[in-house]
This record gives C-alpha cells, sequence and structure tokens, in this order.
C-alpha cells in the first residue's frame, strides 16, 4: 500500500466524516470520555486518503483524522469512462470488499463507508459488495487497500514485457 503515497500539501481536498465513536474510560474518579473519528479525504480526481483522529472533543478528533488521511494519501488507477481498471478485492482484518469495474451510467454502487472513500477518489462508475465484517473502520480500510493496489494497463504491459494491445486483447 505504501507504493503510490502522494504529497497533500498542493491538492484541493474534501473531507467526509465516516463516523464518531465516544470512547469510555472508567477510572477510579469517574468515566473519561474521548471520541475517535474516521475522516475520508479526496480531491475526487484520483486521490484519496483515510485517518483516524482522537480527542476529548469532537472538532479536535475530527481535524486530527483529516491530518492523518492527508499524511495517508494514495492515488488511483482509473480508465476513461470513470471506473477502475480491472475488477478486484481490497482486504483489511477480516473486512473484503468487492471492486467492479463498470460502464458508463452505471454510477456509483456502493455502501455508505466504502462509498466516501470512492466518491472522494473521483470515481463515476462502480460496483462494490462489502464481504465479511461491516466494521466502518475496516471496511474502509480495505477499500483503500483494494483501490491502492489496481494497476493500468500499461502498468501491467511493462511488468510483463508486453505491449498495451497483447495485455488489453
Amino acid at each position: 500500500m505504501k507504493r503510490n503515497i502522494i504529497d497533500a500539501s498542493q491538492l484541493e481536498l474534501e473531507d467526509k466524516v465516516v463516523s464518531i465513536k465516544r470512547v469510555t474510560k472508567v477510572v477510579k474518579g469517574g468515566r473519561n470520555f474521548r471520541f475517535t473519528a474516521l475522516v475520508v479525504v479526496g480531491d475526487g480526481n484520483g486521490h484519496v486518503g483515510a485517518g483516524l483522529g482522537k480527542a476529548t472533543e469532537i472538532p479536535e478528533a475530527i481535524r486530527k483524522g483529516k491530518e492523518d488521511a492527508m499524511k495517508k494519501m494514495i492515488s488511483v488507477a482509473r480508465d476513461d469512462n470513470g471506473s477502475i481498471t480491472h475488477d478486484f478485492i481490497g482486504k483489511f482484518g477480516s473486512a473484503q470488499v468487492l471492486l467492479k469495474k463498470a460502464p458508463d451510467g452505471t454510477g456509483v454502487i456502493a455502501g455508505g463507508p466504502a462509498r466516501a472513500v470512492i466518491e472522494l477518489a473521483g470515481i463515476k462508475n462502480i460496483r462494490t459488495k462489502s464481504l465479511g465484517s461491516n466494521n466502518k473502520q475496516n471496511v474502509v480500510l480495505a477499500t483503500m487497500a483494494g483501490l491502492s493496489q489496481l494497476k493500468t494497463p500499461e502498468e501491467v504491459a511493462r511488468l510483463r514485457g508486453k505491449s498495451v494491445e497483447e495485455v488489453v486483447g
């Protein structure tokens, strides 16, 4: 997943908060509440990142999550009609997300956590199915893992030592 990390400082980024959880720690004097925010950022043009922020207040947790997501930005291989280049299953923990290439006009068919990542990556036509765990954090990270491992036909041709026409068929 480290192969295509980008510098997020010069991109116009949008962010989406996927989930906010309240975490309680019971101590001698009572309960300590903290918040965990799962945030996805992207420029809608093939760059997306997901991060986790933890703090005692929600806005601070979201800010930290946004910063973490910017550090973990990846670039996504897309084809001409705004879809992914090939089908792939992204895995993280027990969550699996099936990413299927779709023709123009299909739109984004995806569940909540996966949809946030896909829309901010700028993918217009895709079908997805969440398999295994439906934990939001793991689904987002599985989607990110799947998108980061996509290859363009040019990359595949170069790796195999063939022309793009031979690979595509």
